[in-house]
Parts: structure tokens; C-alpha cells; sequence
């Protein structure tokens, strides 16, 4: 039986990606969350694992959920955001740069990076949201396209993306959500 899992992008943060390395949630990004929850309430199990980034705006998103179902939320790194080799003020551009970009072209880190997405994915065997990044919803889309580029889709804000996990282990890609109507800040 596959497993189904559902990649959440967390809600509108309160501030760019070159302004603050871990930003909270908008108001609109809490409203986002609140939405996302109310969504998959509808389309998961009840016994369903939550599992999030360690970024604020991820936990922050993943709660509503974790409350309507009373639920606690673990926090897994390998789900956390890209890491941008540049300081914070240089991070947009390096963003732009490399969603032009093949995988072929990244560094040690990045591909460390995605493959340890990979490899947590591959030991969820129930069940499982995770509330993540953009760039992580693109990387796992990569993967099981076996696509050269590193983007792949445009999740809006608080969207609902779901994947399974075949009893074979591969990972299958089952529904986008929503596309992008916000900007990636």
C-alpha cells in the first residue's frame, strides 16, 4: 500500500529572505496556515505524523493542524530550508541564480542537501504532512521527475502538495497544489 505523504509550504512570512534568516508568519501567512489546516483535515487520516522544518514560519504553519487534530509536531532538519552561501542581503539574488540552475551545476553542500531530503523521505512509513520550504517541494518534484532543473513548480504560499511512498520505496508524485500567487520572499 503507498503511503501518502503531503509537502505543506508554510504561510507568507513576515519578512524577505534577505531580510531575516527565520522569520515568523505574516498575518497573512497565519490565515494561510489556518486555510492549509482546514484543507487537510478533510484529505488526511487521523492518525497522520506532522513533521516540520526547524524554520519559525514552518512550525508556525504546521500548528494550526497540530491543534484541530491535538497533535504534537517534530521538528526535522533534513526538511529546512536551502542554505545560501552568501550573507543575508545577497541571499535574493542567489535565490534567482540558482532557480536557473541545473543540479548538475550545485555544490557538495546543496547536493548533501537534497539528498538528505531524499533519504528522510524514504524512512516516513505512515502516513505524514510536512510543512516546508518552497525550494524543498521543488527538490522532491526534481527527484521523482529525474528532471535536470532545480525548479520545478511555483507553491504558492500555504499550499498542500501530496506524494506517496510505493511499497517498492520509490516516491511518486501524486497532486501539485495551488501555484503560486504570492511572491517567494
Amino acid at each position: 500500500m503507498t503511503v501518502p505523504i503531503w509537502l505543506v509550504r508554510h504561510g507568507e512570512a513576515s519578512a524577505t529572505w534577505s531580510e531575516h534568516a527565520d522569520p515568523g508568519l505574516s498575518d497573512l501567512g497565519s490565515a494561510q496556515a489556518v486555510s492549509a489546516s482546514q484543507w487537510l483535515s478533510q484529505h488526511i487520516p487521523s492518525d497522520v505524523e506532522l513533521v516540520s522544518s526547524p524554520k519559525r514560519r514552518a512550525q508556525e504553519t504546521a500548528q494550526p493542524l497540530a491543534t484541530l487534530l491535538n497533535a504534537s509536531v517534530r521538528v526535522d532538519s533534513a526538511f529546512n530550508e536551502i542554505a545560501a552561501p552568501v550573507p543575508l542581503s545577497q541571499r535574493q539574488a542567489w535565490l534567482q541564480a540558482y532557480m536557473g540552475q541545473t543540479w548538475s551545476e550545485q555544490s557538495d553542500e546543496v547536493l548533501a542537501w537534497r539528498e538528505g531530503i531524499i533519504a528522510a523521505l524514504n524512512t516516513i512509513d505512515v502516513p505524514t504532512v510536512i510543512f516546508s520550504h518552497f525550494l524543498v517541494i521543488n527538490t522532491v518534484v526534481a527527484h521523482i521527475r529525474n528532471a535536470p532543473e532545480t525548479l520545478q513548480c511555483w507553491p504558492d504560499n500555504g499550499s498542500c502538495h501530496q506524494f506517496g511512498k510505493a511499497p517498492t520505496g520509490a516516491l511518486t508524485l501524486i497532486e501539485l497544489g495551488r501555484e503560486l500567487s504570492t511572491r517567494v520572499n
